[in-house]
């Protein structure tokens, strides 16, 4: 009953948003995203700061296991969205600046994530439910498919925002090689993007 209650909230939300034929118009929706994307969102992410903190942490956990990963990610759970892990990671300069870039975007930015080579947080605007996300689509379907992969999520309505709203993923590369080097996700609130 509570799912049924969230997909018909999230479906009258986007029908609102998008008029009576808004699963028609997903192509057009993901399309004005992944402009906003490629194009302010994408200078963004090339900031020397946020280049070295990936670097920097794909370097500290270089031949990290999965298990260790694991241990890692139930930790950051355990610490239920303040504790020594995470008040780490939202005071490290990256996360600053992901804080402010979110503030400055006048309501379009919910949230910001950069991840590391494995997936794994490396600045985040906010705190994340969990550190791990490696097995998400924003991580599979971007690092995994190397640069200029972008991925756009199905519309949400979130119900502690009361938001309509999507998720844009890009994969991050080192500017002077090229190469994958980590993944950033953008939550873009379609209600402001659209006004």
């Amino acid at each position: 009953m509570v799912i049924l209650k969230k997909v018909s909230a999230a479906l009258a939300a986007a029908a609102v948003l998008f008029g009576a034929g808004a699963f028609a118009q997903d192509q057009e929706y993901a399309e004005q995203v992944r402009k906003v994307a490629e194009g302010e969102l994408q200078l963004w992410i090339t900031d020397p700061v946020m280049i070295y903190a990936i670097k920097e942490q794909n370097v500290a956990h270089a031949g990290l296991t999965e298990r260790k990963i694991k241990r890692l990610d139930r930790r950051w759970i355990a610490e239920g969205g303040s504790g020594p892990m995470i008040g780490d990671l939202l005071d490290r300069q990256a996360s600053v600046l992901l804080r402010d870039r979110r503030e400055l975007s006048g309501g379009i930015i919910t949230e910001i994530i950069v991840m590391d080579q494995y997936g794994l947080n490396v600045a985040i605007s906010d705190p994340t439910s969990d550190y791990f996300q490696g097995d998400e689509a924003k991580y599979l379907e971007t690092y995994l498919l190397g640069p200029g992969a972008v991925h756009v999520s199905d519309i949400e309505f979130d119900e502690s925002t009361q938001q309509v709203q999507t998720q844009v993923s890009m994969t991050v590369v080192d500017p002077e090689t090229g190469e994958p080097i980590g993944a950033v996700t953008f939550g873009i609130n379609l209600e402001v993007l659209n006004n």
